[in-house]
């Protein structure tokens, strides 16, 4: 969340399916089991992603960029299923293996269907070495990734103009393309805290609590506008990040509002961090 750079890395390099103890998600990578079902927090994924693949020249390449997200997203076409017309139903992307071999390979498996089998398959066959309550969540992947992100493959590509009303209140690719080209390159936002007020969250909350508020502030800092105090709160984005929803069920509840002060508006979550505890 920080780190964006890294982001993009973990986001397109492969993947080592291991884990030192059962409380060892880094498998993972930055998302959530329910991510593979779900697909909550995928815009970000998406527009950190083009923003990687757009800004590596001196000028925006917005066709690279384009090709990029449908490598990555690719998903093998099923040979049982009957190939519909129309440009909207197509799924699989091989032709681009060439460009990026990183992002999708020779028979149409992207890197988000890869890693997405790949936990699945390290899961349920390690049942005994981790945690256990994943097994039914794995399973959950194994049968229903495939179907739920052709579908969601073919819901990216949608037009912005797209006649069909159902169609146009989504998140697609050249929505990600947009928002990259509105934010700009990746950049590096880690922010170093100081100590007095490291002591001073850890007080006032937890020592299990303070990792996460210092990851707060720090975004808070990075991503606060001068027009106003309040910032996006972007919690399936933490979870993501953190690889467990615990952020945002159990974390965020146990926040004092002398650190923190949420507000919904619009369907929104917002923040603002208290001045005693900005830097």
């Amino acid at each position: 969340m920080l780190n964006e750079p890294r982001e993009f890395f973990d986001y397109t390099t492969p993947v080592t399916y291991t884990a030192k103890a059962k409380a060892d998600t880094t498998y993972l990578r930055h998302f959530t089991l329910d991510f593979f079902t779900s697909f909550d927090g995928l815009n970000r994924v998406l527009t950190i992603l083009a923003r990687g693949y757009l800004f590596q020249d001196e000028k925006p390449d917005v066709d690279r960029a384009k090709r990029a997200l449908l490598a990555w997203s690719s998903i093998p076409e099923s040979k049982k299923a009957t190939p519909k017309k129309g440009w909207q139903y197509r799924t699989d992307f091989r032709e681009l293996h060439g460009p990026f071999p990183e992002l999708v390979d020779q028979n149409g498996k992207g890197w988000l269907y890869r890693h997405a089998h790949g936990v699945e398959k390290f899961i349920l066959k390690n049942a005994g070495q981790i945690d256990s309550r994943k097994v039914p969540q794995a399973e959950k992947i194994r049968k229903e990734f495939d179907r739920k992100w052709r579908e969601k493959v073919v819901q990216l590509q949608n037009r912005v103009f797209n006649p069909n009303t159902k169609g146009g209140w989504v998140f697609r690719f050249d929505d990600a393309i947009a928002e990259a080209l509105e934010l700009g390159p990746l950049r590096n936002y880690e922010i170093t805290l100081p100590e007095e007020l490291k002591q001073r969250i850890t007080q006032a909350t937890s020592a299990k609590i303070a990792p996460y508020v210092r990851d707060l502030i720090s975004y808070y800092l990075a991503h606060r506008r001068e027009d106003t105090d309040w910032v996006v709160l972007p919690a399936t984005g933490f979870d993501n990040y953190y690889r467990s929803s615990y952020f945002s069920k159990k974390v965020l509840g146990q926040i004092p509002e002398t650190i923190l002060v949420k507000q919904e508006r619009s369907g929104i979550s917002r923040y603002y961090i208290t001045e005693e505890f900005l830097p």
